[in-house]
C-alpha cells in the first residue's frame, strides 16, 4: 500500500511485533510463521528440534541456517533421524552449515523415538500436542515484547509431560517458544499487524 507524505509516494509499512527488528528473515518469519496455527506432524517435529538447537542461541542464527538443517536432518523424516547411526551423527558433527553440538544432535535423535511413540499412542503428535488447550489458541495481547513472559503453567505442565516421556532439550523456556512457534499461543503485540 502506498500513501502521501509531504507530496511524495512512500511504501506504508506494517507495524510489527518489537521483537522483529529490521532482518528481513525475522520479518518473514514473524509475518508468514509465528502464531500461525500448524497441525503438521512433520512441522511440528521439525520447529521442535530447531527450538532445541537455539537453546543457548539467538533465534535468528537457527532461522539462517533452517535450509541446512532441513537439508542435514533428511528433510525432517523423522523415522530416519530416529535411525541416525554414528557415522551418520559424525557427519552432522562436521557440518558447518548447522549447529555441530553433539548433545543437540543426540537429542535430535532422541526426540524423534520419543515423537514416533506419541505418534503411535495418540494417533499423532498433532492430537497430543493441542490436547493441552483442547485445540484451543490461547492469544494474549502484551503491550511490550518485554511484557511476553519466557515460560508459562503452560509451558511447564508440556514440558514435564514431555521428558516424562524421553524428549531432552525441552524445558519450559524452549516450550513455550515452541507453543509460539505453532501458533498454540499468540503473543502478536497490541498494535501488530498480526494481532
Amino acid at each position: 500500500m502506498l500513501k502521501t507524505i509531504d507530496g511524495g509516494l512512500t511504501e506504508d509499512k506494517p507495524r510489527r511485533c518489537g521483537w522483529v527488528g529490521s532482518d528481513e528473515i525475522y520479518r518473514d518469519y514473524h509475518d508468514n510463521e509465528w502464531g500461525v496455527v500448524e497441525h503438521d506432524d512433520s512441522k511440528l517435529f521439525e520447529l521442535l528440534i530447531l527450538e532445541g538447537f537455539q537453546a543457548g542461541l539467538s533465534w535468528l542464527t537457527i532461522l539462517k541456517k533452517r535450509e541446512n538443517f532441513r537439508k542435514a536432518f533428511f528433510n525432517w523424516d523423522i523415522r530416519k533421524i530416529s535411525r541416525l547411526s554414528q557415522k551418520q551423527t559424525e557427519k552432522l558433527m562436521a557440518d558447518e552449515g548447522i549447529i555441530r553440538s553433539r548433545r543437540k544432535i543426540d537429542a535430535a535423535k532422541k526426540n524423534a523415538l520419543a515423537f514416533i511413540e506419541i505418534q503411535k499412542e495418540f494417533g499423532s503428535f498433532d492430537r497430543y500436542i493441542w490436547g493441552f488447550t483442547n485445540g484451543n489458541m490461547l492469544v494474549n495481547r502484551y503491550s511490550s515484547w518485554r511484557d511476553i513472559p519466557a515460560k508459562s503453567s503452560l509451558s511447564e505442565t508440556i514440558s514435564k509431560d514431555l521428558k516424562k516421556r524421553g524428549f531432552i532439550y525441552c524445558g519450559p523456556v524452549i516450550v513455550y517458544s515452541y507453543l509460539q512457534a505453532i501458533g498454540m499461543i499468540d503473543d502478536h503485540m497490541k498494535g501488530c499487524f498480526k494481532a
